[in-house]
């Protein structure tokens, strides 16, 4: 009886596994096929929506600046524990004119993503202690913290006792 047990708890986690690797899709699928038949000053933004359908993200400075994004991850080796790993990530940006019209296109693989740097630089503060916006906002945060001033009277009142 316990064999039979044992077989079947062992036939249960060996039917559980798979060979096959699961694979986490996102985004456009094959964006590197479809992208291709884009013809830069010939095809139009319905043409675009049409093969590609709505852009994954429009530009917050210029609305005619469309992207797209496919992204594949795949779970790793048994060694890393099954964490998911990237093997497939590309982009697609179409810059788009006035009229509707296809200006640029440029496409981006997981490859070319790895040659861009990124600026490490940070900006400073725009002020010091010492100045006139400095003051200006203190003395504001004091009047939102306290408007009518109860702090300094109860203060000055405990202080003459």
């Amino acid at each position: 009886m316990i064999k039979i047990l044992y077989i079947i708890f062992l036939s249960l986690i060996v039917a559980n596994c798979s060979l096959k690797k699961v694979v986490k899709h996102h985004g456009v699928p094959f964006l590197e096929k479809k992208q291709s038949s884009l013809i830069v000053n010939k095809t139009n933004k319905n043409d675009i929506i049409q093969i590609l359908g709505n852009p994954s993200t429009k530009s917050k400075f210029d609305n005619d600046v469309w992207i797209y994004i496919e992204r594949k991850q795949t779970q790793s080796k048994l060694i890393n524990l099954g964490k998911m790993k990237i093997y497939k990530n590309d982009v697609l940006v179409l810059d788009i004119d006035n009229y509707g019209i296809l200006r640029n296109k440029e496409f981006y693989n997981k490859n070319d993503m790895k040659k861009i740097q990124k600026v490490e630089a940070t900006t400073k503060r725009g002020f010091k202690r010492n100045t006139f916006v400095y003051d200006f906002m203190s003395s504001m945060r004091q009047k939102i913290n306290d408007p009518l001033g109860s702090r300094a009277k109860k203060r000055n009142e405990i202080n003459q006792r």
